[in-house]
């Protein structure tokens, strides 16, 4: 029984060596988007899967939405006090003029140009 402790716990320490050096490989440098122009980067709000009446929906409908949070603003976007946007900012967007960023495997991050932001929501 003593033989087969020290050959399980050989394999379980080989294991756990090529586990952590598998890790070591797989780590890859932070990325970083910046937008360029006149473009802020948007995260997308997740679809709703329940109505306002509390009706849950199935799986394959879902209501879609064109509302985010500016994650990213250009520098351009930045410097201009023309443009009232600001990081962190919740806003509602034209979808069809975002750019999909295919950075997380969700892929709810979009570049947006300003012109395509339609309204910003704000507290009172």
């Amino acid at each position: 029984m003593y033989n087969n402790y020290n050959i399980l716990k050989q394999i379980f320490t080989e294991n756990r060596a090529k586990m952590d050096k598998k890790k070591q490989i797989e780590t890859k440098p932070l990325e970083i988007v910046e937008p360029i122009g006149k473009r802020v980067l948007i995260r997308k709000d997740e679809d709703k899967k329940q109505t306002k009446g509390g009706i849950q929906l199935p799986d394959n409908i879902e209501i879609p939405t064109i509302t985010g949070r500016i994650i990213t603003i250009s520098a351009e976007v930045q410097n201009s006090p023309d443009i009232p946007l600001r990081q962190y900012d919740k806003v509602l967007f034209n979808p069809k003029g975002a750019i999909p960023v295919d950075f997380e495997g969700d892929n709810r991050l979009f570049v947006v140009e300003v012109e395509n932001v339609v309204a910003v929501f704000r507290k009172a």
